[in-house]
């Protein structure tokens, strides 16, 4: 068997991302990756992937609706928004899949669905390995990336990107088809605690 290399870092957070990317390119042309899923709220890691990457690998940008009252509302910066447009960059603005009317259920009777002990257990590895699951499932629903071969997802700690894994993606309602196949980086420690999904 081959030997595959991790790369740790030591805290988490938005000052690896230039790292996490550099990584993700340097696996994706070793691997023949043609497709990276990038977690973005406000779209900055996607615009920094693109001028990264852009050239050689495609990018699909997935940022979340959760907690917006307003219909179309996101937290994508307007600036970011038009220059993935305009680079062609697929934008995914969607509920998180480990939310949506699982977390409507905690709201209004309390507890925790089965669907949000799943996600509180993928934190077991960092908020960014989770992350990286999810907006793999939300770009797979939304049909932005292909579901015959592996993809690179990359995720985060709060903000910015720490964790990129490559995995064969799956649908949320084949969620336990998808396979994780390698990790090519992550944080080595993660916040404590995090409230739950």
């Amino acid at each position: 068997m081959p030997e595959k290399r991790i790369y740790y870092f030591d805290r988490w957070g938005i000052k690896n991302t230039e790292k996490t990317l550099q990584l993700v390119k340097q696996r994706a042309v070793e691997i023949g990756i043609h497709f990276v899923v990038i977690a973005t709220n406000t779209g900055a890691t996607a615009v920094k992937a693109f001028e990264m990457m852009g050239d050689t690998l495609k990018i699909v940008a997935v940022g979340s609706m959760y907690g917006y009252k307003e219909p179309g509302k996101t937290l994508m910066l307007e600036e970011n928004r038009i220059k993935l447009g305009q680079w062609g960059v697929p934008m995914i603005h969607t509920t998180h899949a480990f939310a949506g009317i699982s977390r409507s259920v905690t709201r209004m009777w309390g507890g925790i669905t089965p669907l949000q002990l799943l996600a509180q257990a993928l934190k077991i590895m960092g908020e960014g390995f989770k992350v990286c699951i999810e907006v793999s499932i939300m770009a797979a629903d939304t049909g932005a990336i292909p579901m015959d071969e592996n993809v690179i997802a990359v995720g985060g700690t709060i903000r910015g990107a720490d964790t990129a894994i490559v995995l064969t993606p799956a649908h949320s309602n084949e969620f336990f088809n998808m396979r994780i196949r390698e990790i090519i980086c992550m944080p080595s420690e993660r916040p404590s605690r995090f409230p739950p999904v």
